[in-house]
């Protein structure tokens, strides 16, 4: 059907074409701008990590041997790529909710973050006392 016609519209395809959609308010610039500083804090954090990933294998550690040094590498870039991943999603999500007024969601992104950390020290630990 031609548009403007008064027939049944096409259904929009893909999730992007859902939310797009999907009626929505112009919110507050100020919580729009705070959901992208909070994305670029997380970015942020990914460019350290791949920084302290590429300074190790570049730089190596003469306390890891070559096997455990590549291992820690392939954690840290690994982990960047899943908190990049995981920070695009939390954006579109908390922008999704803002813009039609549903409740944020949880920052289960930051689950992930203290899950690795907590992780590390415990194998920091346990290679300290060996």
């Amino acid at each position: 059907m031609l548009p403007g016609s008064g027939g049944p519209r096409p259904r929009p395809r893909g999730r992007g074409a859902r939310v797009r959609c999907a009626p929505s308010t112009d919110p507050d610039p100020r919580f729009t701008l705070a959901n992208e500083r909070t994305f670029l804090a997380w970015i942020r954090t990914v460019l350290g990590l791949i920084a302290s990933a590429l300074a190790l294998e570049m730089l190596g550690n003469p306390l890891l041997d070559d096997a455990l040094r590549r291992i820690t590498v392939l954690t840290l870039l690994a982990f960047s790529l899943l908190l990049s991943v995981g920070a695009l999603h939390r954006w579109f999500r908390v922008e999704v909710a803002i813009r039609t007024g549903k409740p944020l969601p949880l920052p289960g992104i930051a689950v992930v973050m203290m899950t690795f950390v907590l992780g590390t020290a415990v194998c920091v630990a346990v290679a300290a006392g060996t």
